[in-house]
């Protein structure tokens, strides 16, 4: 069943203060003295985490509105892959600030020579131009088509932020939850990968059937 248009406005607005949440959160730990004996690993651990889960979540929303036949779920996907970008943009600002307090040379320098710190400024340089692009004047501007192939590169981006926490977590070796969000995403792209080949049999079926 398809929920009203108040329903849906009382949705939306629901998913947006809990997805702020996570925010608020760490800004009163943060005032609080609640970050505990390393309020760097904290700050940084904490976005990164919820820069994938808003990454995973946005990309479940497609599958769910298919098997579920609720178009309504478009609405909310823009807003949750912004919060992604919201919380890609605090880890950057965690690593460019608290590691080197904005010096762009030396940070440059730590992305070359570190490529865990590489997979993840690239994923974060890949997700500025999805989020420029979200509003429905870019998407006019630059092409339904076009954005929906420029908007793709959103599995690059969670592979890409999938190896910089597994390369991070190496040196700990402890891989579980690196390992989670790899074969979600790997499960979601199979069903987008499914849906292409059902897709162009059905495109062939129909032009030999007109043949």
């Amino acid at each position: 069943m398809t929920p009203s248009l108040k329903q849906q406005s009382l949705i939306k607005a629901s998913l947006f203060v809990l997805a702020l949440l996570p925010f608020l959160r760490l800004s009163v730990a943060a005032f609080t003295d609640g970050l505990g004996a390393n309020p760097l690993e904290f700050i940084t651990r904490n976005t990164g985490d919820w820069t994938l889960y808003f990454l995973c979540i946005t990309l479940t929303v497609t599958p769910l509105r298919r098997a579920f036949n609720w178009p309504w779920l478009l609405k909310m996907r823009r807003m949750l892959g912004l919060y992604a970008f919201f919380y890609a943009s605090l880890h950057f600002l965690t690593f460019l600030w608290f590691d080197h307090f904005f010096d762009i040379g030396e940070m440059l320098k730590d992305v070359i020579k570190r490529p865990f710190i590489l997979a993840g400024f690239s994923a974060f340089v890949l997700l500025i131009p999805l989020a420029c692009t979200s509003t429905n004047s870019m998407i006019k501007r630059v092409g339904a088509a076009r954005w929906q192939l420029l908007h793709r590169l959103v599995y690059v981006i969670a592979s890409l932020g999938i190896l910089h926490y597994f390369w991070m977590k190496a040196g700990k070796h402890d891989f579980s939850q690196p390992v989670i969000f790899g074969v979600l995403v790997a499960l979601l792209l199979l069903i987008r990968l499914v849906w292409a080949i059902q897709k162009r049999t059905n495109a062939q079926r129909l032009m030999a059937n007109r043949l």
